[in-house]
């Protein structure tokens, strides 16, 4: 009896482990389109130069690994960090 309501115990734990993923995942999905659609604008308007574009584009390549490793929260907050630099980049700092 002791180890049926272990395993359902764990079962819940896991299903809500799993829920809080997905949480993020359409949130990262859709900072990362926006923040490559922002970097080829800039890049189009001659800011692909400066510190804040490559600083930028290594955010973005950090949270496209991110997210291919399913570490979704992280892979929002390093895209809406290059969207900030992106920014930077097109006021020209």
């Amino acid at each position: 009896m002791r180890l049926h309501i272990l395993c359902v115990s764990l079962l819940a734990v896991l299903m809500v482990g799993c829920a809080a993923k997905t949480n993020h995942r359409s949130s990262c999905a859709q900072q990362l389109d926006a923040a490559w659609a922002e970097l080829d604008l800039a890049k189009a308007e001659g800011f692909a130069g400066t510190v804040s574009y490559s600083k930028a584009l290594t955010l973005i390549t950090g949270a496209k690994t991110q997210q291919q490793f399913e570490a979704y929260e992280g892979c929002t907050r390093k895209a809406q960090k290059a969207r900030f630099y992106i920014r930077e980049s097109r006021a020209g700092r």
